[in-house]
């Protein structure tokens, strides 16, 4: 069974053909013309399925042309059908990459507490339980936001990104800064972990190996969670029904 899946980002587009659960090469689109290139993609591989995911606002029925390459096409929403229990009260304000990240660590880890720490523009903490439920999850500011947030929002600091050297305590405005950012987020993911002892903790997006190399727990850095996951999703809804 192979199905085309699209991860439709803030800066670039991630899309990847699954054979059941396994992703062949992930090929990155940064251009403007997302139509065609998934449909330039879904040409060379007739999918059973196209799965979408997207953070971006489309028209309605603005992939629907797709279908004359598929037998079905999925963007993901509040409606979609997902492999494991769905408790987020505000099923219609829950970003598709959350809960598909969510699919993704549940069928990495069956029967397993799971906390997902996703380090991209925001800082997302999520939680799968044992019996394969999201039960929710919370949202912080990320490394590169709140750099960002310290440059726009006073007259003198300066901007910095993710510095290699973290001083304990700065001796120079960028030292302060950095030290400041890091180690605050570096508590806060401590914090977490420190409140949910048993669980398994796995990290995520670009900033995740950034991180993982600053913290002393046994932590499972995984790209592409959400490539995952709609590879789980394409693959629900490619059986007969």
């Amino acid at each position: 069974m192979t199905n085309l899946i699209v991860d439709i980002g803030n800066t670039s587009v991630k899309l990847s053909v699954a054979r059941g659960s396994t992703l062949d090469e992930i090929v990155r689109y940064s251009g403007d013309d997302i139509y065609q290139f998934i449909s330039d993609n879904a040409i060379m591989c007739s999918p059973e399925v196209i799965a979408i995911s997207s953070v971006r606002k489309f028209p309605r029925d603005f992939f629907s042309p797709l279908e004359k390459h598929c037998k079905r096409v999925i963007v993901i929403d509040s409606n979609t059908r997902f492999p494991i229990k769905n408790s987020y009260k505000s099923k219609n304000t829950l970003g598709a990459d959350r809960i598909l990240a969510a699919v993704a660590a549940a069928h990495l880890f069956p029967g397993k507490d799971i906390m997902i720490f996703d380090f991209g523009t925001a800082l997302t903490i999520d939680f799968i339980s044992s019996g394969g439920e999201f039960t929710g999850g919370n949202i912080s500011l990320g490394l590169r936001s709140r750099f960002r947030a310290l440059k726009d929002y006073t007259h003198l600091l300066p901007l910095l990104d993710n510095p290699r050297e973290i001083a304990e305590i700065g001796t120079t405005t960028e030292e302060a800064i950095g030290a400041g950012v890091v180690l605050g987020l570096i508590f806060e993911v401590e914090g977490y972990i420190k409140k949910y002892p048993n669980h398994i903790y796995l990290f995520t997006g670009g900033d995740a190996i950034y991180f993982a190399e600053k913290l002393k727990n046994s932590i499972f850095v995984v790209y592409n969670l959400v490539l995952m996951g709609l590879a789980r999703v394409a693959e629900d809804y490619a059986k007969p029904e």
